[in-house]
C-alpha cells in the first residue's frame, strides 16, 4: 500500500441551520483498501461522499484524495476519484456511448480514451446497449451506465454508494465481480451499503457512522472482538411475561429459540447466568457465540432498540 492514504478527513463538519449532519469526522482510507462505509439513514453517509465528490462544502475540516484538497485542488481531486451514486440520475436525450464520450470529455479525455469506454462497455455488458438512448434502459442497465460513467477517467478512488439497492440477484453479482476486479487492479473501494452481508464479505475495514459522529473504525473481525456483549442462544421461547432485564437483553426470539445479549466479561456473564437459572434456565441450555456485523452494528447505532 501507498504511504499516502487514498482518502483522508480531518475533522470534516457539516452545519445547517436546523442540524449538524457532520460532527467533526476523521479517519484515512489507504491506498488499495477496500473500505466499508456504513451507518443507518441519516447518519450523514451521503452528505460526507457529496464533500469528496466536491458537491458539497463542509463548514470545517477537510478531506483530501490522493493528497489533493477536495476544496482548494478541486480539479485534482476530483480527477482522482468517480462516485457511483445511489439514485439513478441520467440525461434522457442521449445514448450510451454520447454520454460516456460527454463525461469522458470532462476529464480533457479525448479519442484516446474510446478503447477504454469500450472496454467499460465489454465488462459491464452493455455494448449492445451503447447506441441504445438511455430513457429506454431498464433499471438495472441505468445503474451499468452510472458505474461505466464514473469509471471513464481510470480514477484511483471508486465510490460505490448503494450500488446494489434494488437490483436483481443477477445484476449483483455482476456487480460484485467487477467490484473485486477494480480492487485486484489495485483501485480504492469505498462501499456504503444496507446488506452487512455485503461489507461483511468484501471490506477491509469498516467505519460506522451514527447521528453525524464515527462510533466504532476497525477491521470487521476487531469490530466484533470489541464487542461488549456476547450472544447467548437459549433453545427454548422464554415467552411474553419476562422481566426487564431480560427484555433489555433480548436480540431476537421465536417458537423454539430465544438470543440475549449478555456480558462479555466473566464477572458480567456469571451474574447474567445466575439470574437465567432463577428463570429455570440452566447454564447447559446455554449456548455462547460471537455476535454478527449487523448485531454490532444495530447495537452502536441504536437500531435494534
Amino acid at each position: 500500500m501507498s504511504a499516502e492514504p487514498a482518502l483522508e478527513l480531518v475533522e470534516v463538519e457539516k452545519r445547517y441551520p436546523t442540524t449538524d449532519a457532520l460532527k467533526g469526522i476523521s479517519f484515512s482510507v489507504e491506498s488499495g483498501e477496500f473500505f466499508g462505509l456504513l451507518g443507518p439513514n441519516g447518519a450523514g453517509k451521503s452528505t460526507l461522499i457529496n464533500i469528496m465528490g466536491g458537491l458539497v462544502r463542509p463548514s470545517s475540516g477537510h478531506i483530501r484524495v490522493m493528497g489533493h484538497d477536495v476544496v482548494t485542488q478541486y480539479r485534482h481531486s476530483r480527477n482522482h476519484i468517480g462516485i457511483v451514486p445511489q439514485e439513478l440520475v441520467y440525461d434522457p436525450f442521449f445514448t450510451v456511448w454520447e454520454m460516456l464520450t460527454i463525461q469522458s470529455g470532462y476529464f480533457g479525455r479525448g479519442r484516446e480514451n474510446d478503447a477504454w469506454l469500450e472496454e467499460l462497455l465489454v465488462t459491464l455488458n452493455l455494448m449492445d446497449k451503447r447506441n441504445e438512448n438511455l430513457q429506454r434502459l431498464s433499471g438495472g442497465m441505468k445503474r451499468r451506465v452510472l458505474i461505466a460513467q464514473a469509471l471513464v477517467h481510470r480514477p484511483p478512488v471508486v465510490v460505490l454508494d448503494e450500488p446494489t439497492a434494488g437490483v436483481d440477484v443477477e445484476l449483483r453479482r455482476a456487480l460484485w465481480s467487477f467490484a473485486h476486479r477494480l480492487h485486484q487492479e489495485g483501485h480504492t473501494i469505498v462501499l456504503t451499503t444496507h446488506y452487512l452481508e455485503e461489507a461483511e464479505s468484501m471490506c477491509d475495514r469498516i467505519a460506522i457512522l451514527d447521528q453525524g459522529e464515527l462510533v466504532a473504525l476497525n477491521e470487521q473481525q476487531q469490530l466484533i472482538a470489541d464487542y461488549p456483549h456476547q450472544i447467548a442462544v437459549i433453545e427454548r421461547h422464554l415467552g411474553e411475561k419476562m422481566p426487564e432485564w431480560l427484555v433489555s437483553a433480548r436480540v431476537s426470539s421465536s417458537r423454539n429459540r430465544t438470543q440475549l445479549q449478555l456480558p462479555r466479561d466473566v464477572e458480567g456473564q456469571n451474574r447474567f447466568l445466575q439470574q437465567l437459572e432463577m428463570l429455570g434456565i440452566v447454564r447447559q441450555d446455554v449456548r455462547l457465540r460471537e455476535p454478527t456485523l449487523e448485531e454490532v452494528f444495530l447495537g452502536l447505532t441504536g437500531e435494534g432498540a
